[in-house]
């Protein structure tokens, strides 16, 4: 904040005039939306995953349980929440102590729409040997107004 003093010759003098400098202001917002824009991705638990879309929510399909996210990503690792697996045995043994811990625990599948239906089909079996009974897919909204075409060029599964 900064004060302005004007020198008058033969005028009334009229004392000091503020002069509102909102530049530090608008510096310090400025980083506060840069650190927020790195920090908020990073906040999502596993590894980044592209979900599948759908195009008529249900808006009444929400648990009353708490669910546990599973995610399987395109390179093939598993997430148990925030928890990473490098290999199917050991991501099994976590599911049977869960379930366990909580039999009627839900759970939220969260897979990269890129992956193969029978990398996803497996990990669908695997839940279901566990134990757990219910098993949902976690998918993104198609947008309001959003034409076939502009889904039609979403690239394949498997990479072709």
């Amino acid at each position: 904040m900064g004060v302005s003093v004007e020198a008058s010759k033969g005028k009334k003098k009229r004392g000091a005039a503020p002069d509102i400098n909102i530049t530090p202001l608008v510096d310090v917002v400025l980083v506060l939306l840069i650190i927020f824009m790195v920090v908020t991705p990073q906040l999502e638990a596993g590894e980044a995953v592209e979900l599948p879309t759908i195009f008529n929510p249900d808006p009444k399909a929400k648990s009353k349980l708490d669910p546990v996210v599973l995610t399987y990503t395109l390179s093939g690792r598993y997430f148990y929440e925030k928890e990473s697996f490098a290999d199917a045995a050991s991501f099994k043994a976590r599911l049977e102590r869960e379930h366990a811990a909580h039999p009627d625990r839900r759970i939220i599948l969260k897979g990269d729409y890129r992956n193969t239906f029978g990398k996803m089909r497996e990990l669908f079996d695997l839940i279901q040997k566990v134990g757990f009974q219910g098993v949902a897919l976690m998918v993104s909204e198609k947008p309001e107004g959003a034409s076939g075409a502009q889904w039609a060029k979403l690239p394949k599964p498997g990479g072709n």
